[in-house]
């Protein structure tokens, strides 16, 4: 019993002054305890040093992935890469390794291995469930950068990734399904604590960054100037990305999605996005050479460029904040759930668009079920859009809030919005009943052509419009607002062109309809009508 008593003293004294203070007198050798084991030693390790050349022309995929197996034997450290550039395959990213890209220094993608050479990209690793997503969704191994299950990583530095040799996944060049290929810049698999921070990437292949299942995950400060997708966080927890540039013509500039890739259907939750600025208008490069230089008309290319939920949307989307971005040149915001996704609770503020290619606003419920059999169609519910400015948007569009029969968009609020857009719809637009396409691949041009210019709202109840002005630069002679199967809808100051014999509401099956303060509209209640316009 002493020797209990004594044991108990000795434990409240070393709580009273902290376990700190404990080591402190462990290290001095005061006390039984057995002495703490040194902290092991960490550094930084140049690539030069383990033999990178930095020429360009040699290959330093080997001396680079020495460096890194260096600092992750050591306990961890910095890899640097010197200025020079630096051809490399695939690199192999190490769990408490940073890699830092010095002012002046470029890892550049080297083309795919000719056959029988060595040293190509890794394999594309086996999915069990790559039915269920693209390609470049399914595999992780075959990229410039990769980590699969590291954790405290960082690449960082004012330098450039090029992913020169990566595969787009289509059209000509290097073909992502072939062995040796690359197709990824940075690839993030089942990760933890992960930063990218300061760097630029020129033509990131299929995607410039693809983290799937990474949970504290912050992306900050990064122009990306891509061929593809910018990046795509899917199935991520606790992410920020934030002052981000991103020109993207031909796919999407933020993405999130929630595929089922890892083999379950895992949520992207608990996400910022912010002061970010994504485009489609800008020929590859030109955004970061600094020169902006726009595509002639003669040339087809979808300026997609967008921030964007979905299309892979397995596990759902919770919790996400997006604010103060800008859009130039670009599709507009799209939130989709179409493989059976929750979508909820998220708020979208402070947003920016300009020269809008097709609706700078398109929220999409269907049923494409892409995914294991016996899911059930999804939701999007409890969504927030406030302080939104468009200019000069096409108006074939106008935006889009579509679910499907049975299955109704909930509890929208769009708020203090302006949407400066073309004109010049027709009264044979008007008239035109849009296909439900329950099953199509979203996007917002999918209905083709749409009866309204403003908003076109189909399957939803529980929908807010507050401070709401549509402009069209020319007559427009389509409804503002065309609403079908909605219930309990309220519009409150709102604001549209006033063209004569042009209604601003067109109601078909519409229930607990509000609207106050609406001008060319007098004060109005109906607790039900099936087909009118006002």
């Amino acid at each position: 019993m002493p020797t209990e008593n004594r044991l108990r003293r000795e434990f409240l004294k070393c709580a009273g002054t902290g376990f700190a203070g404990t080591a402190l007198a462990v290290r001095a050798g005061q006390g039984t305890a057995k002495a703490a084991e040194p902290e092991p030693k960490t550094g930084t390790f140049n690539v030069r040093t383990f033999g990178a050349a930095g020429d360009g022309k040699s290959l330093d995929t080997e001396a680079v992935n020495k460096a890194i197996g260096a600092a992750a034997a050591a306990g961890g450290g910095t890899v640097s890469f010197p200025a020079g550039t630096y051809l490399c395959r695939s690199i192999h990213l190490a769990s408490n390794v940073d890699l830092y890209l010095d002012q002046g220094s470029s890892v550049v993608a080297a083309d795919p291995a000719a056959p029988g050479e060595s040293g190509g990209y890794d394999a594309a690793e086996p999915n069990d469930w790559s039915a269920y997503q693209d390609y470049g969704h399914s595999h992780w191994h075959n990229s410039l950068f990769w980590g699969e299950g590291v954790s405290n990583i960082a690449i960082l530095g004012p330098g450039l990734i090029w992913g020169k040799g990566l595969s787009k996944g289509y059209g000509p060049g290097p073909v992502a399904e072939h062995p040796g290929v690359g197709n990824k810049a940075i690839s993030l698999k089942n990760c933890h604590n992960v930063l990218l921070r300061d760097f630029a990437i020129l033509h990131g292949g299929h995607f410039g960054i693809l983290a799937t299942g990474v949970d504290n995950l912050t992306i900050d400060n990064l122009r990306i100037d891509t061929n593809r997708d910018g990046m795509d966080v899917d199935c991520c927890r606790n992410v920020r990305i934030s002052n981000c540039y991103v020109n993207s013509p031909w796919d999407d500039g933020i993405c999130l999605k929630s595929c089922y890739g890892l083999g379950s259907a895992k949520p992207t939750e608990f996400v910022t996005i912010t002061n970010c600025y994504v485009s489609g208008c800008f020929e590859e490069g030109t955004l970061l050479d600094g020169t902006y230089k726009r595509f002639g008309p003669d040339v087809r290319v979808p300026h997609t460029g967008r921030i964007k939920f979905g299309t892979e949307s397995n596990g759902g989307f919770r919790n996400i904040t997006v604010s103060n971005c800008v859009f130039e040149g670009c599709q507009g915001l799209a939130l989709e759930s179409v493989d059976g996704a929750l979508l909820e609770d998220v708020t979208i503020t402070n947003i920016s668009m300009r020269d809008i290619m097709s609706a700078p606003i398109f929220l999409r419920l269907g049923s494409r079920m892409r995914g294991p059999a016996g899911a059930a169609v999804g939701t999007i519910k409890r969504v927030i859009i406030s302080n939104l400015v468009c200019s000069n948007s096409v108006s074939r569009l106008g935006s889009i809030i579509s679910g499907i029969p049975g299955h109704a968009i909930e509890d929208v609020t769009i708020s203090h919005v302006q949407v400066w857009h073309q004109g010049g719809g027709t009264k044979e637009q008007a008239a035109i009943q849009p296909p439900e396409k329950e099953t199509g691949y979203p996007e917002p041009d999918m209905f083709g052509t749409m009866p309204s210019h403003g908003f076109y709202v189909r399957h939803a109840t529980g929908i807010r419009f507050d401070d709401v002005e549509i402009v069209a630069a020319k007559a427009d002679l389509r409804p503002a607002f065309v609403l079908d199967d909605v219930r309990d809808v309220d519009f409150f100051r709102i604001r549209t062109p006033h063209e004569a014999d042009t209604p601003v509401f067109a109601l078909h099956n519409v229930e607990d309809l509000a609207i106050h303060m609406c001008r060319s509209v007098p004060d109005t209640q109906l607790p039900k009508v099936e087909e009118t316009v006002l």
